[in-house]
């Protein structure tokens, strides 16, 4: 499978030079019923990055089963070590019939005997899963939950993975469906949070959350913003965008390891001190488990 190393160069009203993003072969997809159905794709966020026809599948239909158990086998494998994998009635109750499921297919005839076999893929479908995104619709207008985000990168060898797979399943996803504004979670320490930071103003709702059941977990909400996401390819930010924020560094300083730490900034929060943001260009280069400084938006 073709693999890019890296982009120099990257911006939404071009087309991205990743091979399998323009592979034929490669498609990307949207599992859901045909009454929830995206009327005007792509209207909300201008971008030249998706130019492949999506493969739509109704849920509703028996026939349609083998791949959502083929969505369902990759979610597993991907949230196996997390203890996190979702149930199949949550997938059905809770994703697939009130919202967007999608992400991206690859040919089953022309994956690798080593992919089929690591995956455990049924030779019997036309095209499998390769990713899979899930965001649920809010009550608030416009505003979208993250629920899944998974990619077979992490469970292939390097000679199968396509580069970028997860960064760009969850910008189709909110592309396709027009969000406007998206929270979701994820935990301090983990590497999602560098992909997820580069979508829009990275605005912490939670630092510490014990009604998860990861209570160092970080509720966040994005405001959708193009600029963001070429960033996440050429790492730097566009000084001279107009709609890009700038981030000004509060008197804040939190440890991602340390729950005492996690639970100061959650008071924080708490008494409406906010609202604060993340740096993902810190994020970025820094490690993980290292202390994060925290932001506001301002304007230089």
């Amino acid at each position: 499978m073709a693999k890019s190393s890296g982009l120099k160069k990257a911006a939404l009203d071009k087309p991205l030079d990743i091979d399998w993003l323009n592979d034929e072969n490669v498609r990307p997809y949207v599992f859901m019923r045909t009454e929830n159905l995206i009327e005007k794709p792509g209207a909300h966020t201008k971008c030249n990055w998706f130019k492949q026809k999506p493969i739509f599948k109704n849920p509703l239909l028996m026939d349609e089963v083998a791949f959502g158990d083929a969505i369902l086998n990759l979610e597993s494998k991907a949230f196996q070590k997390s203890a996190m994998p979702m149930p199949r009635w949550v997938f059905y109750d809770c994703a697939l019939l009130p919202g967007f499921v999608g992400g991206f297919v690859r040919k089953t005839s022309t994956l690798s005997e080593t992919y089929c076999k690591a995956m455990n893929v049924n030779q019997e479908l036309e095209w499998t899963p390769l990713s899979l995104f899930i965001i649920i619709p809010s009550l608030r207008k416009g505003e979208w939950v993250a629920h899944n985000l998974c990619t077979a990168n992490g469970l292939v060898g390097e000679q199968d993975q396509h580069y970028a797979l997860g960064f760009l399943t969850k910008a189709f996803g909110l592309w396709h469906a027009n969000v406007e504004i998206v929270c979701g979670m994820t935990q301090w320490q983990s590497p999602s949070i560098r992909l997820h930071s580069h979508y829009g103003p990275f605005e912490v709702l939670t630092a510490y959350t014990p009604i998860h059941s990861h209570a160092e977990t970080l509720t966040y909400r994005s405001r959708i913003n193009g600029d963001y996401w070429p960033t996440f390819f050429t790492k730097t930010q566009d000084a001279k965008s107009k709609s890009a924020s700038n981030y000004v560094a509060s008197d804040i300083v939190v440890d991602p390891k340390d729950e005492a730490s996690l639970k100061a900034f959650q008071r924080r929060i708490e008494n409406a001190d906010g609202p604060f943001y993340l740096n993902p260009q810190e994020i970025r280069t820094q490690a993980l488990d290292a202390p994060m400084k925290i932001y506001r938006l301002g304007h230089k």
